[in-house]
């Protein structure tokens, strides 16, 4: 592999599991020195065992905990915000504590993780770069994602704002899009052909998206390959949002 990212730190968010493990992955195998941040202590153990990497564990629907973690990293070259979460819920049965756990992980965690690292990749005066893990669903209701839908359009807003004020700084901030994609949730999630069906008849490609497709794209944005694309929201979606 080619060491694009070489003598750079990269903090990864929701780095225990699904595409946020194999986004740890891939940029170590371009050359990153991978700081995994994850909620399961057992999920960094095994990544450690994989990858050459420093570990943190936090729960980031709590906010002290999501700064305690972002300030003891140290300085980050690289950020990937993918920690997310989603609770299923019909609009009128969404409860508030659902509603704001969401919130609170999807949205706020990336508030406060963000502020923190691009604080030290301005101190530093090297520019940097972060990736932000949206969904499709910002741009298109689903059935049953009410909060989740909600957060995730309010992460799309949050990436531009980011994007606008950081840019100055030389700090690059993008957002990635995907589809549904085939982590093992996700395969337990959509392995029901009456509910997969529907969806997969909404994606030109015909096919869901593997955690591999979206971690590469992270890695492009983040790269100097990228230098130009700034306040983008990408879709990794097969087609879905032309359907």
């Amino acid at each position: 592999m080619e060491q694009i990212f070489y003598g750079q730190r990269a903090l990864v968010t929701g780095a225990g599991k699904g595409i946020g493990r194999t986004t740890a992955k891939t940029l170590a195998s371009y050359g990153a020195e991978v700081v995994a941040l994850s909620r399961t202590q057992a999920d960094l153990v095994s990544l450690s065992e994989e990858i050459d990497c420093q570990t943190t564990q936090a729960d980031l629907s709590d906010a002290k905990q999501a700064r305690d973690a972002a300030l003891s990293v140290g300085a980050i070259d690289l950020l990937v915000n993918n920690a997310g979460i989603s609770i299923l819920e019909s609009f009128l049965d969404t409860s508030t504590e659902a509603f704001d756990k969401i919130m609170a992980v999807n949205v706020r965690a990336v508030l406060i993780v963000s502020q923190i690292v691009a604080k030290g990749m301005i101190s530093k005066g090297n520019g940097g770069a972060i990736v932000n893990v949206s969904n499709q669903s910002s741009m298109r209701a689903i059935p049953d994602h009410t909060a989740y839908c909600a957060s995730k359009g309010a992460l799309d807003q949050l990436t531009r704002m980011m994007a606008l004020e950081l840019g100055p700084h030389q700090i690059r901030v993008n957002s990635v899009n995907p589809t549904v994609t085939l982590t093992p949730m996700g395969e337990m999630a959509w392995s029901d052909p009456k509910k997969s069906g529907p969806m997969l008849d909404r994606i030109p490609l015909q096919h869901f998206a593997k955690p591999i497709h979206l971690a590469e794209v992270i890695a492009f944005l983040l790269s100097e390959r990228a230098h130009m694309i700034h306040g983008a929201i990408l879709p990794i979606d097969g087609g879905f949002l032309i359907s």
